[in-house]
């Protein structure tokens, strides 16, 4: 289901810096970190957020490395819901479960604590952006592994251009904002 961004996000936009060519040429980055210091545009942010999910019986909300931090705590305690991190590769003391997957120049990998995630819980997947979709894609696997429940999957920016949202047809994807280049 996609909720595009009504005329209420259009002061949240004008909050987020564009800077050609980084990080390498023929790049346009979408820098939030302009967004995230202005207290009335984070906080419409993380409201427009919770609003979405505050009905959905959320149990977890897993932000992945490292600007899914940023918005991930802020969701799960609007929405009385736990905070699981996804971090990359030994970073987490515990046991772990982990997924590797490819990217454009390469692989990553992800990894939770194996006792993260209940069967069965309800969780919500949230990251800064949207683009090609591969990190999301793997953050799946990991709840999968656990045997968790995918509410939703929620992004601050969706980069449309990219079509990242066809990879998850079987999943409730909300974007806040959109872009289409």
């Amino acid at each position: 289901m996609m909720t595009p961004c009504t005329s209420d996000c259009e002061p949240l936009k004008a909050l987020v810096r564009t800077i050609p060519d980084f990080p390498k040429p023929g790049i346009l980055f979408y820098d939030i970190t302009t967004l995230l210091k202005d207290p009335k545009g984070f906080a419409a942010l993380i409201d427009a957020l919770a609003q979405y999910y505050i009905d959905k019986d959320i149990d977890l909300v897993l932000g992945i490395e490292a600007r899914g931090f940023i918005f991930g705590p802020a969701l799960a305690y609007r929405l009385n819901a736990g905070f699981v991190p996804v971090r990359k590769p030994r970073k987490l003391p515990g046991p772990t479960v982990r997924v590797t997957y490819d990217l454009e120049y390469g692989s990553d990998t992800l990894e939770v604590h194996a006792d993260a995630i209940e069967p069965g819980q309800r969780v919500v997947l949230v990251d800064d952006l949207l683009a090609t979709g591969g990190t999301m894609e793997a953050t799946i696997k990991l709840v999968q592994q656990l045997g968790g429940e995918i509410a939703g999957l929620g992004f601050a920016i969706e980069l449309d251009f990219l079509k990242g949202r066809e990879r998850f047809r079987d999943y409730d994807v909300f974007s806040l904002l959109h872009y289409d280049e």
